[in-house]
């Protein structure tokens, strides 16, 4: 308590920080507000963002382009000056491309950040409002409390206490402990209490000099990623290989240097997965875009493969498998306290601007109450501890009309039992009204008062029913059929839990989460992994849980909303954070929900399965056109001395190639109805195949080129380029599905883009654009022969997925 002098003190220091902040106890004007936003600006950071112009010319340096760059160099060297031209046509092709993509993601990237930008609960014209955090402005009043990220600069003016967790300012880890008239700090997060403050100051000009973050542009490299990179480096690899051995080869026939290393420069960037990153990228962004217009907003964009192979969901109960809408129920009083006793302490232990579902259940119920309603007037809040997931009940110190001092609590009932434990008498008759109500689905809180220099008394339990969402069940039996096991977890009791659980058609195997302590490792694994849901869980037990359950091997999601729940959405592989979650828990998870349920998390399921089977496309198709153009001009050099292709040609190739390969991004998907795992014997097997009979089918073609219709040198070219170009892109649509190629139509994008560049080669194949000419006769020949070699590589394809035991699934 403070003292007289003390109270004097806070109030003159109080008034002269209102005023000078130009504001008062009743918050700006929302005029007021709208002047200072013009003066101090947007409380938000300005992010240092590279210029379009430099982020442009950085697509002209690295690896790749100095390849091509070189390539271009020589070609000019030997005065191929067409060839210079296409060499440079590849190269601002590959630096548009990635530049237009990469400026997508960006877009999509800062759309999502704008939609996971902070809230704050003002006081404006007198009113508590909430609204966006990057229009607060200087002096004005703002709540904080528990789960929330401070949102500016702020002084604290009202209330007992804060614990804020600053180790994002200052490292430090133990949570900072604030009081009245106190500084707390933009960034930080509110682990314990609640207090109003004064925001002092904003944006740039804030002690952190940024707000938190809630965006991860996706730096961290997921398993799927990783899959990909490592496809890339074998291909790179091999490629290598295959050229330097061309090279050594050229070298002892005495072919021209300057020609056989600008072949090789070419070969290589052609033997490159040079749209890999663009397409990772692009199928992210496009991925999450769709599932912000579903109400799932991605804050880590790898968190959208994570899912993929999600196959156990452990679900919050409140909120997301109920519909959060307390209905409060006839409370039991206990001794001389009547029902309405009952009601008038827990109201008066409830506060409206906390925004708190039981405090709002409560306090509805009391105003619709006459003689309730009536009774709160003539109470006076003198101070109040608002609730405290470690203490689990709320406190407030009341003056009545006699002056009075009472003091009053609710919250759960084995805490408010303990409280009243020297005057309890009826303890086992109100544990058996307790376990009625939980068989019922009800949960359960209590109420008690106190009065000066005496004992707590209980005055009775009052029910609350959060009736089960209406798409709840329906929605975890879609999640059992696509091999995601849902288990619930809630804080309340076992009763409750399997009563609710039997609702939503989950089995009743529900444990009480106290007994996890007590388990060895062999035992804590077992039960764990064979239970369907736990109780009475605190947020020691849902990290425990989690950590348990990826032990086994398991990709697990989890979804919470509180900040006691931020840890298990942090160590789980996707953490989803429901609508309605603190600031904190948003942080923590990886994709957040901006609508109740978990309806939304199907569709997110469906969609990175979808994601999944479109990388999986291209990573068999890349390894399939690079084993058969590699092997195949590799073998035609070194046994008939005779390079089937010109570098020009291999450069019209990867430009023709890029517009389809980067439609893959955007291509229709069938989602699997089981979890996916990277299975790389399967995809390395598959692309190795799928290229060693396109380099059958090659090598067969030469031989009715060269032998059959004994055609010259440059018109075989021309006549094995199409060929090549033409059943390049027809092996993205056997790669494409697991089943006949028909089994699934492409996206109309894909299909045009395909047909587009078909078009072009043959043009560019018949009537002699930097190459040969070889007329209408024989591209019509090559087009049929492409197709009926397209259909024969689907059968085998067909075959491959029916008969042949795929190795165990390797996840990386």
């Amino acid at each position: 308590m403070y003292k007289d002098n003390q109270i004097d003190h806070i109030e003159l220091k109080q008034r002269e920080i209102y005023n000078e902040l130009d504001t008062n106890k009743k918050g700006l004007l929302e005029k007021e507000a709208a002047e200072k936003l013009n003066k101090f600006g947007f409380n938000e950071i300005t992010e240092n963002k590279k210029s379009p112009l430099l982020k442009l010319l950085n697509y002209f340096w690295g690896p790749i382009p100095i390849m091509i760059e070189t390539a271009a160099i020589l070609s000019l060297i030997v005065h191929h000056y067409a060839d210079f031209g296409i060499i440079t046509a590849l190269l601002f092709m590959n630096v548009i491309v990635g530049y237009w993509h990469d400026r997508k993601a960006d877009h999509a990237i800062d759309m999502l950040k704008n939609k996971l930008a902070l809230n704050a609960r003002v006081l404006r014209d007198n009113n508590w409002k909430n609204v966006k955090a990057r229009i607060l402005v200087p002096g004005d009043i703002i709540r904080l409390r528990l789960g929330d990220i401070i949102p500016a600069d702020v002084k604290l003016v009202e209330g007992e206490y804060l614990e804020c967790d600053e180790s994002a300012l200052t490292g430090e880890s133990i949570a900072a402990e604030k009081k009245l008239l106190d500084d707390a700090y933009s960034g930080a997060v509110v682990t314990r209490g609640e207090m109003t403050g004064v925001v002092t100051k904003t944006g740039m000009n804030t002690y952190f000099g940024k707000t938190a973050k809630l965006v991860d542009e996706a730096n961290t490299k997921s398993h799927f990623e990783k899959a990909v990179i490592r496809i890339g480096n074998f291909l790179i690899v091999s490629a290598v290989i295959l050229i330097l051995l061309i090279l050594i080869v050229s070298i002892f026939r005495h072919d021209n240097l300057m020609e056989t290393l600008r072949f090789a420069m070419v070969l290589t960037v052609a033997s490159i997965p040079v749209a890999l990153p663009a397409i990772l990228t692009i199928t992210m962004a496009v991925g999450a875009t769709n599932l912000a217009k579903k109400k799932a907003i991605v804050s880590k964009l790898s968190s959208i493969e994570e899912l993929a192979g999600m196959d156990i969901l452990c679900s919050d109960k409140t909120g997301t498998l109920t519909q959060n809408k307390l209905t409060v129920g006839k409370p039991k009083p206990v001794g001389s306290f009547t029902e309405t006793d009952v009601f008038l302490y827990a109201a008066l232990a409830s506060r409206r601007e906390d925004n708190d579902s039981i405090d709002n259940a409560v306090l509805n119920k009391a105003e619709n109450d006459e003689e309730l309603s009536d009774r709160l007037t003539k109470f006076k809040i003198k101070k109040f501890i608002p609730f405290d997931p470690v203490i689990k009940r709320t406190e407030a110190q009341i003056i009545d009309s006699d002056n009075n001092v009472i003091t009053v609590s609710k919250g759960a009932p084995q805490v408010i039992e303990k409280l009243c434990s020297k005057n309890n008498k009826d303890k086992e008759e109100l544990n058996r009204a307790i376990q009625t109500y939980a068989e019922m689905g009800y949960r359960i809180i209590s109420a008690a008062r106190k009065e000066e220099n005496s004992d707590w008394q209980l005055a009775g339990l009052i029910p609350l029913f959060d009736p089960p969402r209406e798409d709840a069940a329906e929605t975890i039996k879609k999640a059992n059929a696509m091999g995601v096991d849902v288990k619930m977890i809630t804080g309340d009791n076992t009763a409750i839990a399997k009563q609710i659980s039997k609702k939503l058609g989950i089995k009743s195997n529900i444990v009480d989460a106290g007994k996890l302590t007590s388990l060895n490792a062999n035992e804590l694994e077992e039960l764990v992994e064979t239970s369907d849901g736990f109780a009475q869980v605190f947020p020691e037990h849902k990290f425990s849980i989690v950590s348990t359950l990826q032990k086994l091997k398991h990709i697990v999601g989890m979804t919470g909303d509180g900040v006691n729940d931020a840890p298990a959405l942090k160590k789980s592989d996707c953490g989803i954070a429901v609508a309605g979650a603190t600031d904190a828990a948003k942080s923590a998870a990886a994709i957040v929900l901006t609508s109740p349920g978990i309806s939304i998390i199907i569709d997110a399921i469906k969609e990175s399965r979808k994601i999944f089977q479109r990388m999986t496309s291209y990573s068999i198709y890349r390894i399939a056109e690079t084993v058969r153009v590699l092997l195949f001009l590799t073998l035609s050099i070194l046994a008939f001395n005779f390079y089937p292709v010109t570098a020009v040609m291999i450069v019209l190739l990867a430009l023709l190639n890029d517009a389809p390969i980067i439609a893959i991004a955007t291509d229709n998907a069938k989602y699997s109805l089981k979890p996916e795992r990277w299975n790389m014997h399967e995809v390395l097997g598959l692309g190795t195949m799928l290229g060693i009979a396109g380099v059958i089918f090659s090598f067969l073609i030469f031989y009715i080129g060269r032998d059959l219709l004994q055609l010259s040198a440059g018109v075989l070219q021309s006549f094995i380029f199409l060929k090549l170009a033409i059943a390049g892109h027809l092996t993205i649509f056997v790669a494409r599905t697991r089943d006949h190629f028909w089994s699934n139509s492409p996206s109309r994008t894909l299909v045009l883009s395909a047909i587009a560049t078909k078009i072009l080669a043959t043009v560019f194949a018949v009537y002699g654009w930097f190459i040969s000419p070889i007329g209408w006769q024989l591209a019509l020949f090559v087009w049929g022969y492409a197709i009926a070699s397209f259909i024969l590589t689907d059968f085998i394809k067909v075959f491959f997925y029916k008969h042949i035991n795929s190795a165990k699934m390797i996840t990386t």
